[in-house]
């Protein structure tokens, strides 16, 4: 996957000139470190971290810190991957609840075009698991199912001027993305870490997801495979603030 993503990216910079002829060096050392040395990294893989997996969590990062450019290099070697049509446009939807439509909405464009040059058919088939009567409280469930039993009734707790937030949580965030098909918790889970990280500012929700990836089944040390795997994208100091966050959430289940 990374050799091919290595030649787009080569192929990309000789056909905009600009970086090709400008800074060769920096090409170079770009490309020698994130698709040879970062993928060498053993302590950056993880067995259940697959081409498909780590190329959903790289989409979701470029997503996250609003890599435009580098997100359409990525998605037809995603495709290559395994990531279905599917799986790349309910990331794209998921990240508007963490994101914003004003910061995802030249994503689904982009997506778009791609998916049209390469003859794949829209609108995919529907993915949607909910009914405006069902959406509350399949997202409630979504969400103890997810962070816990603790999660029961969050909807309608909080102080009354921002409970609204809370209930919005719940129907939207969970109700109308995280029941969707396409996606599993877990994969959610770990694109939602993704947004979180890549787009910084966001350390205590970053935790509590760092927690909820590893009560769906996504361990520390895949946690930390994923974030490193994305470092590239987003530099160190994001990465060192996500791992902090892993290990913290990490610790605070170690303690319960």
């Amino acid at each position: 996957m990374f050799e091919s993503l290595r030649n787009a990216a080569t192929t990309f910079w000789n056909s905009d000139r600009t970086l090709a002829e400008t800074d060769p060096e920096f090409v170079e050392l770009f490309s020698n470190f994130a698709y040879d040395q970062v993928i060498r990294e053993p302590a950056a893989h993880h067995p259940d971290l697959d081409d498909a997996a780590r190329a959903m969590a790289i989409l979701a990062t470029l997503i996250g810190c609003q890599g435009l450019d580098e997100y359409a290099l990525m998605v037809p070697v995603a495709l290559d991957a395994g990531v279905s049509p599917i799986a790349v446009k309910e990331i794209v939807y998921q990240s508007v609840a963490y994101l914003g439509l004003g910061r995802v909405l030249p994503f689904l464009k982009k997506t778009n075009e791609i998916f049209a040059a390469k003859n794949i058919a829209l609108p995919l088939a529907p993915q949607s698991t909910t009914t405006p009567e069902t959406r509350a409280s399949a997202g409630e469930q979504a969400q103890i199912d997810i962070f816990g039993e603790h999660m029961r009734g969050f909807a309608q707790s909080g102080p009354e001027e921002t409970r609204h937030i809370n209930k919005w949580l719940a129907d939207n965030c969970f109700g109308d993305y995280y029941t969707r098909g396409g996606l599993d918790y877990r994969q959610r889970e770990m694109i939602t870490l993704c947004f979180l990280a890549a787009q910084g500012g966001c350390e205590p929700q970053l935790t509590a997801h760092a927690s909820a990836n590893m009560r769906t089944g996504n361990s520390k040390l895949f946690l930390i495979a994923v974030i490193s795997q994305c470092m590239p994208y987003i530099g160190y100091p994001r990465t060192l603030n996500a791992i902090r966050c892993i290990n913290e959430a990490a610790s605070a289940r170690a303690d319960n």
